[in-house]
C-alpha cells in the first residue's frame, strides 16, 4: 500500500492578509474571520486624524456612520488598547467583539465583529487581537498603494498644507519596553507648521518637535525642508548639534534668514535615561515626576535659519523609571485664552496634572481638549501639538537582540 500524503496545512490568517490586494483587506478580513470562526458584521474603524471618532472603511466616496473614538464599546477598546466584548442579552445568539488595531504603539482604529456566544472565549479573543494588529500592519503598507484608509480617516477635506504636514509624521504613537509615546496635532485638518519626528535604534531614541513660522503652505513648506534635513543628518549618524547645525545651513541657504524654524531636539539614552538636547526656539519640555511637574530649563539658542554660523551645543538631563515627559508647541503654551492670559500660565501644569493617570495617548488628547476649553472654542488660532514620553527604562542586563 502506499503512504497517504500528509493534509497540506491551511495557510495563516497572516499570509493570506499578505497576499491581499491593498483595497480588498477589509473583504478579506470579513471572509477569514466568517471562515476560521464564524464572525459576523466584520467592520473595520480608523481613527479620524483629529481623533475625535472612528470612521468606517466601506465605499468611498460615502462611508457609514462614525462612532466615537472615546465613549461605546469601540471607543473603550481604542482608548484602553484592549479587547472589549458588548454585554448583550443571554438570549442572543451572537457578541460584539472590538478589537484595538495598533501597530508598535500607534494607534489606527479598532476592529468590530459578531461573535457566535460559544466563540468568545478568552483564548479566542485574545487570537483575534492579535489578527487585528496583524491587520493594522497590512493597513500600514497598503498605504504605499492605496489611498483608501487615508481617505477613511477624514471626516473633511484637508487643506493642502495640512496634506503635506500629515505626510511628514511617522505616526501619533511609539512604543517599546523602555517608552511609551503618544502624540496629538490639531487643528487637524488645517495645520501649517507644526511637526513632529522621532526615530529609534538598539541604544537610543531619537525626538523633534518643530515649528515652522507663518501659516499654510509656506509654513508648510519651511517645516518640511527643515525635517528633511534633520532626517537627512540624523540617517548619516551626525551627533545632535551638529544635526541642528546643518538643518540651519540648509534653510539659511533657501531663505536667506528672512524665514526660520523653532525646534526641540531630544536624545534619549536607553540604558541610563541621560537625554541630550538642543534647544533651538520655543516647543516647551516638562518633566512630571510623582507629583511634581517642572519645566526642563535648557538654554534657549537661535532658531533654524535664522543667522549665518549659528553653533548649537548640546545640553543634557535626566528622566527616571516612572517619570512622564511632555513636549509642547508654542501655539500650546502661549495659547491666549478669551481673557487674553496663556495657556501656560493658567492651566497648563493643572492640565498636566489631570491627565496623569491617563496613557499618553489620552493624556496628548487631553491636554489639547484642555487648550480648546481654555481657547474657548475648537478652532484653535495656532498650530498645537503635544507629545506625551512615559519613562519605563530599560531593565538592568536586559540585551536587545540585534539578530535579523
Amino acid at each position: 500500500m502506499s503512504t497517504p500524503e500528509p493534509a497540506e496545512a491551511a495557510p495563516s490568517a497572516e499570509s493570506l492578509l499578505r497576499a491581499t490586494s491593498p483595497h480588498l483587506l477589509v473583504a478579506a478580513a470579513r471572509h477569514i474571520l466568517a471562515e476560521r470562526v464564524g464572525a459576523s458584521d466584520v467592520t473595520v474603524l480608523l481613527a479620524d486624524y483629529g481623533l475625535s471618532v472612528l470612521q468606517p472603511v466601506s465605499h468611498l466616496p460615502h462611508t457609514d456612520e462614525p462612532v466615537s473614538a472615546h465613549d461605546g464599546p469601540a471607543g473603550r477598546a481604542f482608548a484602553s488598547q484592549s479587547p472589549v466584548v458588548e454585554i448583550t442579552s443571554v438570549s442572543s445568539p451572537t457578541q460584539a467583539v472590538h478589537l484595538p488595531m495598533s501597530v508598535r504603539g500607534d494607534r489606527l482604529g479598532v476592529l468590530s465583529l459578531r461573535l457566535p456566544r460559544a466563540a468568545t472565549d478568552t483564548t479566542t479573543v485574545l487570537q483575534l487581537a492579535d489578527f487585528a494588529t496583524a491587520l493594522a500592519h497590512e493597513v500600514i503598507a497598503a498605504g504605499r498603494d492605496t489611498d483608501l484608509y487615508l481617505q477613511a480617516r477624514r471626516t473633511r477635506r484637508l487643506t493642502l498644507a495640512a496634506e503635506m504636514q500629515w505626510q511628514l509624521l511617522p505616526g501619533r504613537g511609539c512604543a517599546r519596553p523602555e517608552y511609551v509615546v503618544g502624540a496629538h496635532l490639531e487643528p487637524a485638518y488645517i495645520i501649517g507648521g507644526d511637526n513632529f519626528d522621532w526615530s529609534t535604534d538598539a541604544d537610543h531614541f531619537t525626538l523633534t518637535v518643530t515649528d515652522g513660522m507663518g501659516q499654510g503652505i509656506e509654513a508648510s513648506l519651511l517645516t518640511s525642508l527643515a525635517v528633511g534635513a534633520l532626517r537627512n543628518a540624523r540617517r548619516a549618524g551626525i551627533p545632535l548639534a551638529d544635526q541642528a547645525y546643518l538643518a540651519d545651513q540648509a534653510l539659511l541657504a533657501q531663505y536667506g534668514g528672512k524665514k526660520y524654524v523653532s525646534s526641540l531636539l531630544l536624545k534619549f539614552d536607553l540604558d541610563t535615561g541621560t537625554v541630550h538636547a538642543v534647544d533651538a526656539g520655543s516647543p516647551q519640555a516638562y518633566r512630571q515626576r510623582d507629583n511634581t511637574i517642572e519645566r526642563i530649563e535648557l538654554e534657549a539658542q537661535l532658531p533654524l535659519g535664522m543667522f549665518e554660523e549659528t553653533i548649537y551645543e548640546e545640553q543634557t538631563f535626566q528622566i527616571e523609571p516612572g517619570d512622564r515627559l511632555m513636549v509642547v508647541s508654542t501655539g500650546v503654551h502661549s495659547a491666549l485664552g478669551g481673557d487674553g492670559g496663556t495657556f501656560a500660565e493658567r492651566a497648563l501644569r493643572e492640565t498636566f496634572s489631570a491627565a496623569r493617570s491617563e496613557p499618553p495617548h489620552e493624556a496628548a488628547r487631553a491636554i489639547i481638549a484642555g487648550l480648546m476649553e481654555h481657547f474657548g472654542s475648537r478652532e484653535l488660532a495656532a498650530d498645537a501639538s503635544v507629545l506625551c514620553l512615559d519613562w519605563n527604562g530599560r531593565p538592568p542586563r536586559a540585551v536587545e537582540s540585534t539578530a535579523f
